[in-house]
Formats: C-alpha cells, sequence, structure tokens
C-alpha cells in the first residue's frame, strides 16, 4: 500500500483501537519505501548496545558506550567533549551524584515521612518513584549510558517520520483580559493547560519542583497527558522560542502503552523543526548509567493512598553554560549542550510548572483524557496531582522559593489549578482535572 494512504489507514485503526492501543502495522500494510526509510532511520538512532536488558515492562534498554549516543550526532556537537559533572551545583541543595548507587540510592530517594500538609488524611504517605526497568537488580555497566530502544511500531504510530518524536507545532493566539506577559500557550490544535508561570521581567537560569506521578486514562492514541517543568526563553508570537521541558508523561501515540513515563524535550524555534523527545534525535548529552529518559516511573500515587512523587531539576552551569538536568534528589541525568540555544545559551526569562493535555474533540466533544490524577485542584492532598517546593535558580546560581506565580487554565471546568504557600511544601499548587463532565461538554 503507498505511503500516501497511510495515514487515512493509521486514523482509521485510532479509532478502532480507541481503548486498546495498537502496536503499529505490520510489513504488508506500509510501502517497501517507507519501511527503508524507518529502518534508516532507526538504525541511526539505536546505536550498537555494550549489553542489552530486557524490562519487566516490555521495554527494551540498551546500554551504549557514553561516546557513541546519540547527542554527539549533531553537527554542533561533533567537537563536544562530554562535561562529567558541572563545577557548580546550585546553592542551597545537597550534592548532586554523577552516577546512581543501586539500593542505597533507591533508598535516599524514598521518603517516608508523612505530610502534614493540608490533608486529614494521616495513612496517605509520600514516598520517592523510580523506573521499573532495573527493578531486577540488573544495570547498565560504568562508561555506558541506558537508551530505550525504538521500534518500527513506535515510529509507525507518528503520523509521519518527521513527526516521530516530536511535539505538534503549536500556533499561538491571544487570550483576552489576560495579563501581558503571561506565557502564549493557548494553541489551534487541542493542547490545553493548567499551569503556574513567572513573570518575564527577570533573569532565570533554572527551576526545580516535586511532582507526583499517576497513571491518567487517555481517551485516544494520538492524545498525551503530561506534568512537567519548562524553562522558556524567546518570543511566544515567534519562530524562535527556546523551550527544555522535563516531566513525567503518559503518550500511547510516543510509548505504545499507558504507563506514565519520566521525559525530556528541547526546542530552539517554537517546536518547528529543531529538538525531540528524550533521545529520539541528537541533542541532551546522557552521563547517567542508572537513569533511562523514556523509560517508566514505578510505582505510581493512587487515590487516598501513597502518594509516589519526583524531583525535577533543571538549571545552568555558570561556568560551562549547559543545562544541567537532576532527578531525584541527587542524581544527575545529563544536559543540554549551550550549542544548541540562542536564546537560552544565555539564560531564560520564564518558568513554567504543570499539566498539559491534547484535546483532540473526537465526536465533536471534549476530550475525557485526564490531566494528573483526573480529579479537581479542590480535592487536595492524596486526590488531586501536585507540584510542590517550586524553586527557581537566580543569577548568583542560588535555588530559591519562587515567589509571586500567576496560574493560568484556559478551561476550568474541564482542568483547573489552585496555588498555595506553607512552610513545609513552600510555594505548591494542586491541579489536573477529568476532561469531558457535565460541565465541560
Amino acid at each position: 500500500m503507498g505511503g500516501v494512504l497511510l495515514p487515512f489507514l493509521l486514523l482509521a485503526l485510532f479509532s478502532l483501537h480507541r481503548f486498546g492501543f495498537v502496536s503499529g502495522l505490520d510489513s504488508s500494510q506500509v510501502s517497501t519505501l517507507r519501511l527503508e526509510r524507518i529502518q534508516k532511520h532507526l538504525h541511526k538512532i539505536n546505536k550498537p548496545p555494550v549489553f542489552t536488558i530486557e524490562s519487566p515492562d516490555g521495554d527494551i534498554i540498551d546500554c551504549v558506550h557514553k561516546r557513541k549516543q546519540p547527542a554527539l550526532d549533531h553537527p554542533l556537537l561533533k567537537n563536544h567533549k562530554i562535561q562529567k559533572v558541572p563545577p557548580s551545583m546550585p546553592a542551597g541543595m545537597k550534592t548532586m551524584k554523577k552516577e546512581g548507587g543501586g539500593g542505597e540510592e533507591e533508598e535516599e530517594l524514598t521518603r517516608d515521612s508523612k505530610s502534614n500538609n493540608t490533608s486529614k488524611n494521616a495513612e496517605v504517605v509520600l514516598k520517592g518513584a523510580w523506573q521499573m526497568w532495573h527493578r531486577n537488580g540488573t544495570r547498565c555497566p560504568r562508561g555506558t549510558v541506558p537508551i530505550r530502544r525504538s521500534s518500527v511500531d513506535d515510529v509507525l504510530r507518528a503520523k509521519s517520520l518527521f513527526d516521530f518524536g516530536k511535539k505538534k507545532q503549536q500556533r499561538k493566539f491571544g487570550l483576552a483580559g489576560r495579563r501581558a506577559d503571561a506565557p502564549d500557550v493557548v494553541s489551534g490544535n487541542g493542547h490545553e493547560h493548567a499551569i503556574a508561570y513567572t513573570g518575564t521581567s527577570q533573569e532565570v537560569y533554572g527551576a526545580r519542583a516535586t511532582i507526583n506521578v499517576w497513571d491518567p486514562s487517555i481517551q485516544v492514541v494520538n492524545e498525551f497527558s503530561l506534568s512537567q517543568i519548562w524553562v522558556l526563553s524567546g518570543s511566544f508570537d515567534g519562530s524562535d522560542l527556546n523551550s527544555i521541558e522535563a516531566g513525567w508523561q503518559v503518550s500511547p501515540e510516543l510509548y505504545g502503552d499507558s504507563r506514565p513515563r519520566l521525559f525530556t524535550y528541547w526546542t530552539s524555534d517554537s517546536y518547528q523543526a529543531t529538538g525531540c523527545y528524550n533521545l529520539l534525535c541528537a541533542g541532551f548529552i546522557q552521563t547517567n548509567s542508572r537513569v533511562a529518559i523514556g523509560a517508566a516511573i514505578s510505582p505510581v500515587s493512587s487515590y487516598a493512598s501513597n502518594q509516589y512523587d519526583i524531583t525535577i531539576l533543571i538549571w545552568k552551569d555558570p561556568k560551562k553554560g549547559n543545562w544541567w538536568m537532576g532527578f531525584g534528589d541527587n542524581t544527575l541525568v545529563g544536559y543540554w549542550p549551550a550549542e544548541l540555544f540562542t536564546h537560552l545559551a544565555d539564560h531564560a526569562t520564564m518558568v513554567e510548572w504543570g499539566g498539559e493535555v491534547v484535546n483532540s474533540r473526537v465526536n465533536g466533544e471534549h476530550t475525557s483524557t485526564q490531566m494528573g490524577s483526573g480529579h479537581f485542584a479542590e480535592d487536595g492532598f492524596g486526590k488531586a496531582s501536585y507540584f510542590r517546593n517550586l524553586e527557581i535558580v537566580d543569577s548568583d546560581n542560588s535555588l530559591t522559593s519562587a515567589q509571586g506565580i500567576s496560574t493560568l487554565a484556559e478551561n476550568t471546568n474541564c482542568y483547573n489549578i489552585k496555588s498555595s504557600y506553607n512552610n513545609e511544601w513552600g510555594t505548591h499548587f494542586y491541579y489536573g482535572g477529568p476532561g469531558r463532565n457535565p460541565q465541560c461538554p
């Protein structure tokens, strides 16, 4: 079958398999030329492994020599020397590790202290979430980095080979009555948000927050639900927006299942041609052998029960200029080299924290894809999703509590957000919602 008809066939399959996520098309349904192009692309991003691990959830994790990872294929990074560790950590935090510490590290990441935050349910406990692929004790050897292997099926779920691993470009529109310095996030392709954000009048050099992890339901395979930090600079209404993003997401189209996964993203041209999710293109340089970007996070939070969360830190090394990512309390994952960016080569002008979903309006109705836990912000601790301990990195490379944040949700009958402050959680907010309901038709 010709490649021209493939998008229509995929659309039909998406509708037929609305709740059972398809694994792709077999080779008899795809043109030979298209398959050859897909295989060529996969050969470029799936580097030869030193060691391979099969995750309990079905993922294949390739342990690739760190100097053979996809990032170094980028033309701007041909002579790049991998930075092992940033010389200057943000002040006000524990020293972070280059490598994970196995069981000891996982124990450090588990917080068993009970929260006295606004919750009346004393049995609800906060704990740290980790990843599924090394639950059986198998680890990548030192000197390698774990990379989730991509398959033909993964590419076939995308709209096209060009779109594989990329966010769909968002066309921006203004929102009447909104502050002039608010982020222009309302898009023409159905993206909806519930976010907190800083103003644009300051220079920002990073951000951190702790986010509890859920497994929201997704209505159709080409929709997603994510919770992340955005570090931004450039113009929202132009083609030069720079963005660095990290958090967790559920994306059946990207991953082929409904598990929440650790993810990253970057772009230097408003999502047009540069950047991608995770390690699906050249760019992000991984330095850690124990954290697999794109791998499932486990365990996840449960309604009125244990809450599992992850801490994400993104900050600019003041000496080398690279943007580093931390995961958990003390683990460095890797960095986005300064060479990738224009505006972010200097500093960020805005940070956003919060949730995003795609609303494709199947049958003309609002999607029932959930944001966060699927519950509104007012349900509070143990029921609604949260971001806690929002912090920014200032020009002195110090972490400070985020002050004076604003919030934005396009349709509060579908998804909403409520921010607050206390001594334990600092600046924090609850957010999310069920999507379609009687007030959100």
